[in-house]
C-alpha cells in the first residue's frame, strides 16, 4: 500500500506565500497572539506527524477487516481505529478551531481545515469520524439552544463524544429536499420525530463513550 507523506512544503507555500494567512491571522485580534508564524508550523508539523505515523497504516487493515457489527446492534471498528482516536483526542485535534468557551483552544477554522485535509488524505475511513463529528458541532453552535450547548457542545469538542449527521433516507440520497422525516414541537420545547434514516456514517461504533445524532427532519 503507498506511503503516505503530508506535503507541508505545498501546504506551507499556499498558506504563507500565496495566501500570506500568518499576515492575515496577524490583523485579527482573537488569533493575532495564538496564530503565530511558529505556532502554525508547529501544529502543521505535528499534524503532519499523527496522519504519517498513525492514521495511514489504518488503511490496510481498515480494508482488510472492517468494521464488525454484532447482534446487539454494537459495532467494533477495526483494529487500531479505537486507538488512534484515543491519541487524536489526547492530542487536542477535536478542539483545535473552536471556540474556547466550549472547551476549544479558539484557533482559526482555516488552520483546522488544513489539518482535516491532511486526516481525509492520510486515512478517509477513519478520517470520517471527527468529520461527521465536526458537522455535529457546527449544527449545535449555530442553531442549538444554550441548553443543548451546554449538555452536548463541550464533550463533542473535547472528542469525549462523537456525532452524526442524520440525513438519508431511503428513498432519498443527494435529493433531501423530499425527505419524509418529520419534527412535531412538544410543549416542554422538545420535538417528537418520525420517520427513518439509513446509511448513517459513523452511526454506531467503539471509540466513544457517546453518539450525538443530529436529524434532518421537516417541521409541519
Amino acid at each position: 500500500m503507498p506511503e503516505y507523506k503530508a506535503p507541508l512544503r505545498d501546504i506551507q507555500f499556499v498558506m504563507n506565500e500565496l495566501l500570506d494567512m500568518p499576515g492575515h491571522y496577524a490583523n485579527i485580534p482573537a488569533y493575532a497572539e495564538v496564530a503565530t508564524p511558529d505556532m502554525i508550523d508547529a501544529i502543521l508539523t505535528e499534524g503532519a506527524k499523527f496522519c504519517e505515523q498513525e492514521l495511514a497504516p489504518l488503511n490496510r487493515v481498515g480494508d482488510t477487516e472492517g468494521c464488525t457489527r454484532h447482534d446487539d446492534g454494537s459495532v467494533t471498528t477495526p483494529t487500531g481505529f479505537k486507538e488512534a482516536y484515543a491519541k487524536y483526542v489526547e492530542g487536542g485535534w477535536p478542539s483545535l478551531a473552536h471556540e474556547e468557551d466550549h472547551g476549544g483552544q479558539g484557533l482559526p477554522e482555516s488552520l483546522g481545515t488544513v489539518i482535516s485535509e491532511m486526516v481525509g488524505s492520510s486515512n478517509w475511513s477513519w478520517g470520517m469520524y471527527p468529520g461527521l463529528s465536526h458537522g455535529a458541532m457546527n449544527t449545535l453552535d449555530l442553531h442549538g439552544t444554550p441548553e443543548q450547548k451546554h449538555t452536548y457542545l463541550s464533550k463533542l469538542v473535547s472528542g469525549e463524544w462523537t456525532g452524526t449527521m442524520c440525513l438519508t433516507e431511503s428513498h432519498c440520497g443527494s435529493d433531501l429536499g423530499i425527505l419524509k422525516t418529520k419534527a412535531e414541537a412538544n410543549a416542554d420545547g422538545s420535538y417528537a420525530i418520525t420517520g427513518s434514516k439509513i446509511f448513517i456514517s459513523a452511526g454506531e461504533h467503539d471509540m466513544a463513550e457517546n453518539i450525538v445524532h443530529i436529524v434532518l427532519a421537516r417541521l409541519p
